[in-house]
């Protein structure tokens, strides 16, 4: 039998401020969020983060998704094809589909979805469209709807297939005349999807919905009725509203600290559930500020982290150590250069680009490294100040800005950082990732949301990335980006931290949890509860 945990009176005040401020009740289903997220608008926000993108895929479906093994199937469409010429594909929607207010799904809902997105100029547009000699080139021609369940979408040229498919997988079917974008009122009444649950109610001030169970689900109706979906980004009052039972599940329960999650593993009603995750922790430089725009700085951290020290003593062994952004699992996952925990290595790389401790007082003479990082991550905020530690062990200096998280990716995104932290959710598991997150064609400007934050720039992994993009042949694609991978772990834009395992707390009486390795959301339609 657990042992119950008691802990008093910090506990029963804890229970009280979260009770007052969250208004936390029995009668429903609650979800925990790990942080706030930034929009209910499935295809038109400007921005796109974790939590929103694991809300839509409880209200929506998309026309094709990645099972278990990251292949590209079918969502609303039973089926897609490509024609001979690979310039056109064919999708074929499902029968019997319909929206949560019970209109029939057709091709004419699909083909509003995109039109829409493409007018709203938002983060999941920017997808569909690259940069080429300076100008921008959008992938796709045209989309089509010839009958009532066909949709077919033409391309640019073939290569461009590496492009459209995978991000088809977030853009979320609405129906025709639902509103969405800039000034719609979607970001606070999202539009009706068809996915396992519909929208009930969303408290803007408290950062809480309800969503109820859509009985006419096309894969059946989820098993729990009605969730409270709530964010406790504080991993105190998490925990708190954890023990009082107000909180029935936390599926990213990161921001506690391992020993937390001990203790609440061995309390009675509660349990931990954890399975290997691909999704990945990262430390990301800022490749045009000093002084990690020496590429030899960036290795000497790289070097002096001790990764192995931080998986064990700060995440409780709950993470696997990282070499590549890509999954092991992923067909084009290469290691690269390996950074062991070398202190005598990294010093000898900051003496060769002549920084010295001149007067002895342990750190040498350079511009400090500043660490931003969002402060609604208990964890995160251990494993910087262990990470500064351990830089100051070879001389480096670093300083550690926590910032709330909406305000740390507009600056990050905007290019006003040394270094940052963070974590990419699902998309890392596709090597198309690599042109988003290193092409010189990704970089941020005011005109183009970017995803190479880091402002990475070299031409031979641009011409190594733009080729792997093009290749239709799997083996010769994987050669291309081994090579641009060797380069890229060379030269350390990104320096990869480690894959953290999926945490899930819940109530003992919450069965059936299967969380898959990229962490979405898909697992809660299936999940059972008994009171």
């Amino acid at each position: 039998m657990k042992r119950t945990i008691l802990i008093a009176g910090i506990i029963l005040g804890l229970v009280a401020l979260t009770a007052s401020t969250c208004g936390s009740r029995r009668d429903v289903f609650t979800i925990a969020m790990d942080g706030k997220f930034s929009t209910l608008d499935p295809i038109g926000s400007v921005t796109v983060d974790a939590n929103s993108e694991r809300i839509r895929t409880l209200m929506y479906n998309s026309l094709v998704k990645k099972n278990e093994k990251f292949e590209y199937v079918g969502d609303l469409a039973e089926s897609f094809t490509p024609s001979e010429d690979g310039l056109t594909y064919t999708f074929k929607l499902r029968d019997g589909v319909t929206f949560h207010d019970g209109s029939a799904l057709d091709s004419s809902d699909v083909k509003y979805t995109f039109d829409k997105l493409f007018e709203s100029r938002g983060a999941k547009a920017s997808a569909f469209s690259v940069t080429e000699n300076e100008q921008k080139v959008d992938i796709i021609t045209s989309i089509d709807a010839p009958d009532e369940r066909t949709i077919v979408i033409k391309i640019v040229r073939p290569e461009f297939r590496n492009q459209l498919i995978p991000n088809l997988v977030p853009i979320a079917i609405v129906p025709k005349d639902a509103p969405v974008g800039k000034e719609s009122g979607a970001d606070t009444k999202p539009p009706v999807g068809t996915g396992p649950y519909k929208f009930v109610s969303f408290d803007p001030g408290q950062n809480v919905i309800e969503l109820e169970a859509f009985d006419g689900y096309f894969e059946g109706p989820a098993n729990i009725k009605q969730i409270r979906l709530m964010v406790l980004a504080d991993a105190n009052a998490l925990q708190a509203e954890l023990l009082s039972g107000r909180v029935n599940l936390a599926p990213g329960a990161s921001s506690l600290p391992p020993d937390s999650l001990k203790n609440i593993d061995e309390t009675e009603n509660l349990k931990v559930v954890k399975s290997k995750g691909s999704n990945i922790q990262y430390l990301w430089f800022n490749t045009q500020a000093e002084p990690v725009n020496d590429k030899t700085v960036r290795q000497a951290v790289a070097y002096a982290v001790n990764r192995e020290r931080l998986i064990n003593d700060v995440l409780a062994g709950a993470a696997t150590m990282a070499h590549s952004i890509l999954p092991e699992q992923s067909w084009a996952y290469e290691a690269g250069t390996v950074y062991s925990h070398d202190p005598g290595k990294a010093r000898a790389l900051l003496d060769e680009a002549g920084l010295r401790d001149t007067n002895g007082d342990g750190m040498r003479e350079m511009k400090p490294l500043i660490l931003k990082i969002s402060s609604s991550s208990r964890t995160v905020q251990q494993y910087s100040q262990v990470i500064q530690n351990q830089l100051k062990e070879v001389g480096i200096p670093m300083e550690i800005e926590s910032l709330e998280a909406q305000t740390m990716r507009s600056q990050v995104q905007g290019g006003q950082f040394i270094v940052t932290t963070g974590i990419w959710v699902g998309g890392n598991s596709d090597p198309i990732f690599l042109k988003d997150l290193f092409s010189s064609s990704n970089i941020p400007v005011p005109e183009r949301v970017g995803l190479n934050r880091g402002r990475y720039k070299n031409e031979r992994v641009d011409e190594l990335l733009d080729q792997a993009f093009a290749e239709p042949d799997q083996a010769k694609a994987k050669q291309l980006y081994v090579e641009a991978q060797k380069i890229i772990s060379e030269e350390l834009p990104l320096f990869p931290l480690w894959y953290p395992n999926n945490i899930i707390i819940a109530s003992e009486s919450v069965q059936n949890i299967e969380m898959n390795a990229s962490g979405d959301w898909d697992f809660v339609r299936k999940l059972t509860y008994q009171e």
